[in-house]
């Protein structure tokens, strides 16, 4: 290779890893947005507080009662992370490693509930619960999630197929049941996308405001993102105090990402066995 060829070569690396690192830098400024609304209501704005007040957050997070919504947020996060990930990892091993009749036909069933939204089947799903006395209970908001979600499922079922054939053969010969072939072998080699669905799910439940706010009404049930809007209802004009509430709930979901973005990222790009 020529010094030209191999100097255009490097030229044309860095170019692309510039430009990559720029749109990085541009999404992560919008993602950071909403750090700068909290210094809206001051001109000029002023991005490094001074001076520092840190009482703000234990007296934001004193005034209504955060840690009773912290329970309950981590209790419904909890019950529905295990009931998602455990029934869509089993759903998906039988649409990936085991062969039944109209599989692939009912996994396109599975997919077509996908595109129906939510708000769709909202009503019914407030009358049933009602009719068998749950409305106000925690059950609307984890029976859900035990029937598996179409979209983990899909997740799950796809890096499985990456999974090579021969472990399951292999196991089978040595007597190891089907179910034994998917806890013992399946599972541990599906790290990466559990980890990615068990991320996603954490994140969905513990920002989710819509489905609490239908179904609970009694308000020491709360969760976090209702007790945000509590806050909001009863001390709005105290913006300093709601935002620091703000930032302590948001910080579970960005310590989670950063301790497990490695594995994260490796299980929505469908690394596979390698």
């Amino acid at each position: 290779m020529s010094k030209g060829l191999f100097i255009g070569l490097n030229v044309r690396n860095a170019v692309g890893k510039a430009v990559v690192y720029c749109l990085l830098c541009a999404g992560a400024i919008v993602i950071l947005m909403p750090f700068a609304w909290m210094h809206v209501f001051r001109w000029p704005p002023e991005f490094i507080p001074n001076p520092v007040v840190l009482e703000n957050y234990p007296r934001a997070l004193t005034k209504l009662p955060f840690d009773l919504y912290l329970g309950n947020t981590l209790l419904i996060v909890g019950a529905t992370l295990i009931g998602e990930l455990g029934v869509s990892a089993v759903v998906a091993y039988a649409f990936s490693r085991l062969r039944w009749r109209g599989r692939d036909a009912l996994f396109i069933v599975v997919l077509a509930t996908m595109m129906l939204p939510r708000q769709v089947t909202l009503i019914p799903d407030f009358l049933i619960f009602r009719y068998f006395g749950m409305y106000d209970t925690y059950w609307p908001l984890v029976i859900p999630s035990w029937f598996g979600n179409p979209f983990y499922i899909f997740l799950i079922r796809q890096y499985f197929m990456t999974i090579s054939r021969e472990l399951d053969e292999a196991a089978l010969l040595d007597g190891c049941s089907k179910f034994g072939v998917f806890w013992r072998i399946t599972l541990p080699l599906s790290v990466p996308v559990l980890a990615a669905v068990a991320i996603f799910s954490f994140q969905y439940h513990w920002n989710d405001f819509f489905r609490p706010l239908i179904f609970l009404s009694d308000t020491d049930k709360a969760t976090l993102a209702l007790g945000l809007r509590y806050f909001q209802g009863t001390y709005g004009t105290e913006w300093n105090s709601l935002m620091a509430a703000s930032l302590v709930v948001m910080m579970p979901l960005i310590i989670v990402f950063f301790f497990a973005q490695r594995i994260f990222i490796q299980g929505v790009v469908f690394t596979g066995y390698k």
